[in-house]
């Protein structure tokens, strides 16, 4: 009898004591959340090194995933993957309306824009700092955002001691490889299947339209680029994505020596090797998937005359200024 009673007064004990961890966790979470907001509120561990950024600019479809993977092998290099930050504060900035730049209530108007473009400035580096929070003040932050592009110009005069790189590739073969992506069933239809918009039909309801709408944002984010680039007093290099199929590992080397970044060549030659077309798997290659091809002038076979046409009359002074060797069809004897 006396055990029973034992083993009743352990279990009444055992029972008060859940009761009291009970009672504390709300305590515990509540504390814990107050630790955050406090963190939160004094700004992320460290902030990005305004100096060792490294902007890739351009458009999408010229080869940047391959130009980010290689770089992303190098010692004390982290990759920041299309943050669109350009886009958040170039479209919007491109699509104001003159009259609203002069006036001097207009958060990005032009008697303010010291202002705003500190504000630029220390959201890039902030954001960076919450995205990576382990980045040190040594480590070079490799930025892919092709697609916010539009903001180059915005970015790079926030961010002056930023190093810039200009990836370009003929617009024909980047309008090919897009139409291609974004047909149905393609892996650029199943990215946006979820948007569900009309523009997503496009590519197989009317594709020349889908080719002129590709074509002026290839106008947008490239030309936008290269006025960044034109503009930028500091480090920047000018890569086309011809040049560097046709000897990468020279091309590579050349990046890093125009952008003063000390890198180890055998472990560079490694990387080239390691992301080359070569290796990347046949069944992640082809018609309709992310790697496609990877052959320059491969639109000669995939777009019609009429989309060849659309592509170089929109691109045309593009065209002219990275690819003066390539004379364009409508100027053909």
């Amino acid at each position: 009898m006396s055990g029973t009673r034992d083993l009743s007064r352990r279990l009444l004990e055992g029972r008060r004591w859940l009761a009291g961890k009970y009672r504390q966790i709300p305590l515990e979470v509540s504390g814990l959340r107050a630790r955050i907001a406090g963190r939160e509120a004094a700004g992320p561990n460290t902030r990005a090194n305004p100096e060792n950024m490294v902007w890739i600019f351009g458009s999408g479809r010229s080869g940047s995933t391959w130009l980010r993977g290689m770089m992303g092998e190098m010692d004390r290099h982290r990759i920041w993957e299309e943050p669109l930050v350009g886009r958040l504060f170039g479209e919007f900035y491109e699509r104001a309306q003159s009259s609203n730049l002069l006036r001097p209530d207009f958060v990005m108007g032009n008697s303010t824009r010291k202002g705003w473009m500190r504000s630029i400035r220390n959201f890039v580096l902030d954001g960076a700092g919450y995205a990576l929070p382990r980045l040190g003040p040594g480590d070079y932050l490799v930025i892919k955002e092709p697609n916010g592009s539009a903001g180059a110009p915005l970015l790079m005069e926030a961010l002056p001691e930023s190093r810039m790189i200009l990836l370009v590739r003929d617009p024909r073969d980047i309008v090919a490889s897009t139409l291609d992506g974004a047909r149905e069933g393609n892996w650029l239809a199943e990215l946006r299947n979820d948007g569900g918009s009309k523009k997503d039909t496009l590519p197989d309801d009317d594709p020349d339209a889908f080719v002129r709408r590709r074509s002026n944002a290839y106008l947008q984010h490239v030309g936008n680029a290269k006025k960044a680039f034109d503009a930028h007093k500091g480090r920047k290099a000018l890569v086309r994505y011809e040049d560097l199929r046709r000897n990468t590992l020279e091309g590579m080397k050349r990046i890093y020596r125009t952008l003063d970044i000390p890198v180890d060549e055998e472990k560079l030659g490694r990387a080239v090797e390691k992301h080359a077309w070569e290796n990347v798997p046949e069944q992640k290659k082809g018609e309709g998937k992310f790697y496609r091809k990877a052959t320059p002038g491969g639109w000669k076979e995939d777009l019609s005359p009429r989309q060849v046409e659309l592509v170089e009359r929109i691109t045309g002074p593009l065209l002219e200024e990275f690819y003066p060797e390539h004379r364009m069809t409508n100027d053909a004897p």
